[in-house]
């Protein structure tokens, strides 16, 4: 499959179908595209399925986007917040832990899946590290990250701590987990809460500079507000 990414902060992804090759999006995901394009859309797996990725963050239906042409068409996808588009192309059985709703769009040969933490620890205080994406090759798969996207790689026992808003997308042999922050001051003053994320090697992770919880709660304060 051929693809090209424009642009550095407001990016846009354009796909290259040849004939009878497909991608697949959450609702509403492709922004325009050229060519003899069928659009197709279902639950993709199975109604449990759907309200698996649901809970994911993704939409309940899939809208898959084939080439019924001789000719090559081309699709366009745009994320939903300033950030960048990451492709990450995927062998057989391999997979990619992500955040909720990083997924973007992929090749039909591509699964996406929810994954729950096993630690109760990361389920009850993770916050938006309860529930992630499981996505699995082979094929290429997108995603959209807010902001900045950072490499890290992590070494056998190599630890770092970061605010779970921060965590894009880690390798599965990657550990996580949630550890309390120490001292009433930190806890109190600090801004990060009560508990950071712990991500262990051996392993890659990507990070994000732009949590959009962070984003949001920033805007909140220039919004308007009802008069009383």
């Amino acid at each position: 499959m051929r693809y090209e990414i424009h642009g550095t902060f407001m990016q846009s992804l354009d796909t290259f179908l040849a004939p009878n090759e497909s991608m697949y999006t959450e609702s509403g995901g492709m922004a325009w595209m050229k060519g003899n394009v069928e659009m197709t859309t279902n639950t993709r797996g199975g109604l449990m399925a759907g309200l698996g990725r649901k809970l994911a963050g993704e939409s309940l239906f899939m809208t898959t986007y084939t080439n019924r042409g001789a000719e090559e068409a081309l699709v366009t996808f745009t994320p939903e917040a300033p950030g960048k588009v990451i492709p990450i192309k995927l062998n057989q059985g391999q997979s990619i832990i992500c955040q909720r709703d990083a997924f973007m769009c992929a090749e039909v040969t591509v699964d996406i899946a929810m994954h729950f933490r096993k630690r109760l620890g990361a389920g009850f205080f993770g916050g938006e590290g309860f529930i992630l994406q499981k996505i699995t090759g082979p094929g290429y798969a997108f995603l959209e990250i807010p902001g900045e996207v950072r490499e890290y790689s992590l070494a056998s026992g190599e630890m770092m701590n970061i605010d779970p808003g921060h965590i894009a997308f880690f390798e599965p042999s990657v550990d996580y987990d949630i550890t309390r922050v120490k001292g009433l001051t930190n806890v109190l003053f600090s801004g990060e809460g009560l508990f950071l994320a712990t991500l262990m090697g051996p392993g890659r992770i990507w990070l994000e500079s732009l949590p959009l919880a962070n984003l949001a709660a920033k805007l909140s304060k220039y919004m308007p507000t009802k008069s009383s």
